[in-house]
């Protein structure tokens, strides 16, 4: 078994989690959280895509194996390692800075607007999945899907969009484990309804 793959995943989402968990914390400057989560996806996308997907969220892993395009063993890994990413950015952000509460509400219209978010997240990656969209354009698709999905998803809630980077902001809750993997799951198969001839 290949583990690579998944150690790609764990320090992807780490890497996301920890800019988000600055982001939120006011530490990254003039750069607003939404913008800078979107830029840390695209261009992983571009430097480790090739080697594991680059997905970086349970949300997506799920949603791509609902779809078959990865097994559910290796998802089952990618999960696992993203969960850890999560939370190694949590331990390490907090040994260094103290911790905002996440003050997430878990309720239906924070699961909603999650799904929606992720919703439009997984209709830019289904994209770049199905060949739509050019491949030196990948990093750019998925990054700014993320950040029109943040932006809708925040009005309500968290806007995580993801359940390993809502681990790392101490946010897990059903509506940010539910609402990701719905709006995930339903994305993938509505887009691959769609572009099937």
């Amino acid at each position: 078994m290949n583990l690579r793959p998944a150690i790609v995943e764990g320090i992807g989402t780490f890497l996301l989690s920890f800019v988000v968990l600055a982001g939120t914390h006011d530490l990254i400057g003039f750069l607003p959280t939404p913008l800078a989560a979107g830029l840390t996806l695209g261009v992983f996308v571009y430097v480790a895509g090739n080697i594991s997907g680059a997905h970086i969220n349970p949300a997506v892993t799920i949603a791509l194996a609902s779809i078959r395009k990865i097994s559910n063993s290796q998802a089952a890994l990618y999960v696992v390692a993203q969960l850890l990413g999560g939370l190694l950015a949590h331990t390490i952000f907090k040994g260094f800075h103290e911790l905002n509460g996440s003050g997430v509400v878990s309720n239906n219209g924070t699961m909603f607007f999650e799904a929606i978010g992720t919703f439009v997240l997984l209709f830019g990656i289904a994209a770049v999945v199905h060949g739509k969209v050019e491949k030196a354009a990948a990093g750019m698709a998925i990054g700014g899907s993320l950040l029109i999905g943040i932006l809708i998803a925040s009005v309500v809630g968290a806007g995580a969009l993801n359940p390993a980077v809502a681990l790392a902001l101490w946010s897990l809750n059903p509506a940010t484990i539910l609402g990701p993997i719905a709006g995930g799951i339903a994305s993938v198969w509505v887009f691959k309804m769609l572009v099937q001839e």
